[in-house]
């Protein structure tokens, strides 16, 4: 008599192909999902999407980057910062005077679809 698995003939009704692939495609499915939820707790999902660079915290992490990439001096780390603050304030009073002048020149309904668009971006 054979040991081999192929040849021994089954015991009962052998198992359904619809149900096998069902049950392999579910064990896909939940292992993705425990490594999904696994790289999020081990903060993948915080170094892929950082914070914005108008943001505080964008702000520091730019900064940082900027200060190790030039390997600037306390000195100049200083002045770069403040030139980066202006730059970032500069940027902001753009973004609200050019969101203003356009909400001007649109409808209310215009203006709330605009104002889901920009929300949509962030």
């Amino acid at each position: 008599m054979s040991t081999n698995l192929l040849e021994r003939p089954t015991l009962g009704r052998g198992w359904d192909p619809r149900l096998a692939a069902t049950l392999a495609l579910a064990l896909v499915f939940l292992c993705g999902a425990a490594a999904g939820a696994l790289a999020m707790n081990l903060g993948v999902h915080n170094r892929l999407h950082q914070p914005s660079f108008d943001t505080a915290a964008g702000k520091t992490i730019n900064f940082e980057k900027v200060q190790k990439e030039l390997d600037l001096t306390p000195v100049q780390a200083e002045q770069v910062q403040s030139i980066l603050n202006d730059m970032w304030q500069y940027y902001r009073t753009v973004l609200s005077d050019s969101k203003t002048r356009v909400e001007q020149v649109l409808t209310q309904q215009q203006r709330q679809k605009f104002e889901v668009m920009l929300q949509q971006q962030r």
